[in-house]
């Protein structure tokens, strides 16, 4: 499972959701680069997709058969490229709250994360907040909108919340459209962002989507 931007497995809303997933399916998370207990930095999306690799393949040493990456946030972007790009593909791919590009800055809290990426001052905040941030991009890596359709047959899950007050939930249509309609989306009635608004209701029936669409492969 991969966490949101700021989050490491070891935060309480984090381990919430990956002990109810643990109910129903083996779960293997990290802490992506420049977060938690990991090493290096923050890309902030770009080459975290190489840490989704590392944790496909880690999964498949431990002797997992079928394999489904879900992300939240920033997560939820990174799992989108990975199934999208990387060479060892997921059997299902579950994006909760993530956006369809990057640079988005219609909401609060987004210009704010904008400013901790960008100033000085922003930089030496997100440190003190747990997150060790690399260079600015120089090239942008492709956004989730303009590789989700390369996804297919991968089933791929989005969800996201009607009160989202990070990424607006035409976030999540964007993707929807692009990926011509391959890709299953849920709008949530009354769920805000990310982690801690995945409630053990959400996460259950998320459970079950994977079980379900994991099976109608074999």
């Amino acid at each position: 499972m991969g966490h949101g931007f700021t989050n490491n497995v070891q935060k309480p809303y984090v381990s919430r959701v990956l002990a109810r997933l643990a109910t129903h399916a083996g779960v293997v998370a990290f802490d992506f680069r420049g977060h938690g207990r990991s090493e290096g930095k923050s890309t902030v999306g770009a080459d975290e997709i190489h840490d989704v690799e590392a944790g496909v393949l880690k999964a498949r040493e431990l002797g997992y058969s079928k394999i489904a990456t879900v992300g939240f946030s920033m997560g939820a972007s990174i799992v989108v490229r990975h199934a999208a790009l990387a060479e060892t593909r997921p059997d299902a791919v579950v994006s909760v709250s993530g956006p369809a590009r990057w640079w988005s800055r219609e909401t609060a809290p987004m210009r704010r994360v904008h400013w901790l990426l960008e100033q000085p001052h922003g930089k030496l905040a997100a440190r003190a907040m747990g997150v060790r941030l690399g260079e600015s991009w120089v090239q942008p890596p492709e956004s989730p909108l303009e590789v989700v359709a390369r996804i297919t047959p991968t089933p791929l899950l989005i969800v996201h919340g009607d009160l989202d007050h990070y990424f607006g939930p035409e976030h999540a249509m964007s993707l929807h459209r692009a990926s011509l309609g391959h890709a299953e989306l849920w709008i949530e009635k009354g769920m805000r962002h990310a982690e801690s608004a995945a409630t053990p209701d959400l996460v259950d029936r998320m459970a079950a989507w994977i079980a379900g669409n994991v099976e109608d492969e074999e």
